[in-house]
């Protein structure tokens, strides 16, 4: 059994891995490379804080993700099969190393996320 997700690094290698999977994925890498490319070295560390504030309640994280996920919804509308996929890859990545009570609830996250998403930007 794998174990639970613990550490930064922890959510860092799900982080990495999610991103490599979304980066080249046919339904929504193309929000990542053409409607608004994305500057990794940049945006890694703002998520690899955002998760660990989710999961382990740093304080860390600053940042306004519906603001920013507006702009792109402006750019390219986004629909419920984005998201789906979304979550479909971010489970994918936390299940391939970890599983656990901290494991489940990122999954949890992702699609509470994904449903205030979709109420407050795209429907």
């Amino acid at each position: 059994m794998n174990p639970d997700i613990a550490t930064r690094k922890d959510i860092e290698k799900v982080v990495d891995l999610f991103y490599q999977k979304v980066s080249s994925d046919a339904v929504i890498g193309f929000f990542f490379t053409e409607v608004t490319p994305v500057n990794w070295e940049q945006h890694l560390p703002v998520m690899y804080t955002f998760w660990e504030n989710v999961l382990f309640y740093t304080g860390e994280y600053e940042g306004n993700p519906i603001a920013t996920h507006r702009r792109i919804h402006e750019q390219y509308a986004t629909r419920p099969e984005h998201f789906q996929r979304w979550i479909a890859l971010l489970d994918d990545s936390v299940n391939q190393y970890f599983a656990g009570p901290n494991a489940e609830k990122m999954k949890q996250h992702a699609r509470a996320i994904a449903m205030v998403m979709m109420q407050k930007i795209a429907f």
